[in-house]
């Protein structure tokens, strides 16, 4: 062995290891906010305010005793709204207990200044970034079972049609006697499970009410049904599995309780004159509709008659109208309901906030207003102020240049949050496709339906063994056939040449996998066969 030293080897660069799909989420979730988390000295503001609320808030009605129970997904930690129902005679008495967020965050505080700057919280597969502090968002304001809790109550008497007779506000204090997720409730409701004897009586009541809201609702209103992905993970953060999660009766009975709030709040805050924040959907425009009737039509889908001299208000009827024969011929092909449906909700306008009300298209509603999430939503504690200042209940009302001003950010935060959100969703789902391809090979098969056609291709929504939430690209240079253009109706790719074939929103297909870019979540598609 020589005696002489040896040069070190250089060492290695060490390699970053891949993110896992939970861990990209979180990074996209900071990349496009620009910010993650709370400064410390907002932190301390907010474990201040939680205990400080108590001597900041007014005479409270207690409810205590009432029974009362939430649902919420199963893996939320924020839980705004808490419901309280019974019947009265051939009518009903319905409390929806919503978070005194307002006894906590003082207007002008830098606790507030935060919320507003952040307008909402933002939400992507296995991570949050919350409008408010965890001490507040997560505790405090939530409505947790078996804790005492501030909150604002909306109580309404109805009548045996479910149409409200009378309607009254208050500051109040809570305790939930359960906390419920939607499959559990789904369970109760299919006899799967029995309710927990505290509420056993109100879940009655409130599950008998909401059938009877949509009665009196239906025709009203658009007719949605809508899935949204819900992805699992390891421990390490890689995803295992995603499903759609449906629409089912437990979703329904809450939306239609909150959306009735919400209502009852709006018209409260009209009558009154009091600046607030409203949550606006305009008619649509007649020519929307018609091209929307034109592309209904050329997928083979009855359309609702179409008068003459259509006016945006009848514009709107149509559209509602349209659709539930969407929904009502996809469920009898069995296929194409969601792509379907996207032609519906793209003749529409965009639902935003604003200082003034307008009422709300989609729901058929004159007046509405956001009141019934104020954990994580802005605009909902703008209507929170403004309520409790025109009761006389301890805060000061909003201006109408704050109401203004607010309800433009949040307009804008809110599409920037729902971007975030779609983008993190594509990410997780194309890391459990490349998981899904590891396991069954390369050439796999899988079936999908055509969720949407532009000139460069289709796009596929489709769904393996570990998950129905994935979609991709199907180039129209890949596809058989000479040239593929877009038809008239912009519904369907139209091949020329031996072997061409249509490709039509909907239309169910068999595909393979050709490729996966799972940090931008794409994945791009052939056909099988």
């Amino acid at each position: 062995m020589s005696g002489r030293r040896q040069r070190a080897r250089p060492r290695e660069p060490r390699r970053r290891q891949r993110p896992t799909a939970r861990e990209a989420a979180a990074d996209l979730l900071a990349e496009q906010l620009g910010f993650r988390g709370f400064r410390p000295a907002l932190e301390d503001e907010a474990r201040r305010a939680a205990s400080a609320a108590e001597r900041l808030s007014v005479a409270r009605r207690d409810l205590t005793e009432l029974a009362t129970f939430t649902v919420d997904p199963a893996s939320a930690r924020d839980f705004d709204d808490a419901v309280s129902a019974q019947r009265e005679g051939e009518g009903f008495r319905l409390w929806v207990h919503i978070a005194d967020v307002a006894a906590h965050v003082r207007p002008g505080s830098p606790l507030d200044l935060e919320a507003r700057r952040r307008a909402n919280s933002t939400y992507v597969p296995g991570a949050v970034e919350p409008m408010l502090p965890d001490a507040l968002s997560s505790d405090a304001c939530s409505l947790a079972p078996g804790a005492e809790r501030l909150a604002v109550t909306t109580e309404i008497e109805l009548g045996a049609d479910a149409r409200p007779l009378s309607t009254r506000f208050y500051r109040s204090l809570i305790r939930s006697d359960a906390r419920l997720d939607y499959d559990q409730l789904d369970a109760i409701f299919a006899a799967r499970a029995p309710a927990p004897a505290a509420v056993d009586e109100p879940l009655a009541a409130a599950r008998e009410l909401a059938a009877e809201l949509g009665e009196w609702r239906r025709g009203s209103e658009l007719e949605v049904e809508s899935a949204e992905p819900e992805f699992s993970f390891d421990a390490e953060g890689d995803v295992t599995a995603a499903r759609r999660v449906e629409q089912t009766e437990s979703h329904r009975l809450i939306e239609r309780l909150m959306i009735l709030t919400n209502e009852e709040v709006a018209q409260f805050l009209v009558a009154r004159r009091v600046p607030a924040i409203y949550r606006v959907h305009p008619q649509p425009d007649p020519p929307r509709i018609e091209r929307l009737l034109e592309q209904l039509a050329a997928l083979g889908i009855p359309t609702p008659p179409l008068g003459q001299g259509l006016s945006p208000r009848s514009a709107g009827a149509v559209a509602a109208e349209a659709s539930r024969l969407v929904l009502r011929e996809a469920r009898r092909r069995g296929h194409g309901r969601e792509a379907y449906m996207s032609l519906v909700l793209r003749s529409l306008k965009q639902a935003s906030y604003s200082e003034r009300n307008s009422g709300h298209a989609g729901l058929g509603s004159e007046a509405y207003a956001h009141f019934t999430s104020p954990i994580r939503r802005y605009p909902d504690l703008v209507a929170h102020r403004a309520l409790l200042a025109a009761l006389g209940e301890g805060e000061e009302a909003p201006s109408l240049r704050t109401a203004r001003e607010a309800a433009a950010h949040s307009s804008a935060r809110e599409r920037e949050s729902a971007k975030i959100e779609r983008t993190a969703d594509d990410v997780c789902a194309a890391h459990l496709l490349e998981r899904e391809l590891g396991q069954r090979g390369l050439d796999a098969v899988f079936a999908g339906e055509v969720s949407g056609v532009i000139r460069a291709g289709a796009f596929v929504a489709f769904g393996g063994e570990l998950g129905d939430v994935y979609e991709g690209m199907l180039p129209a240079r890949a596809l058989p056939g000479d040239r593929y253009e877009l038809d008239r109706a912009e519904v369907a790719l139209v091949g020329r040449g031996d072997g061409a074939r249509a490709i039509r929103l909907g239309d169910p297909l068999r595909l393979r996998v050709a490729g996966v870019d799972s940090g931008r979540g794409r994945a791009d598609l052939e056909l099988a066969g």
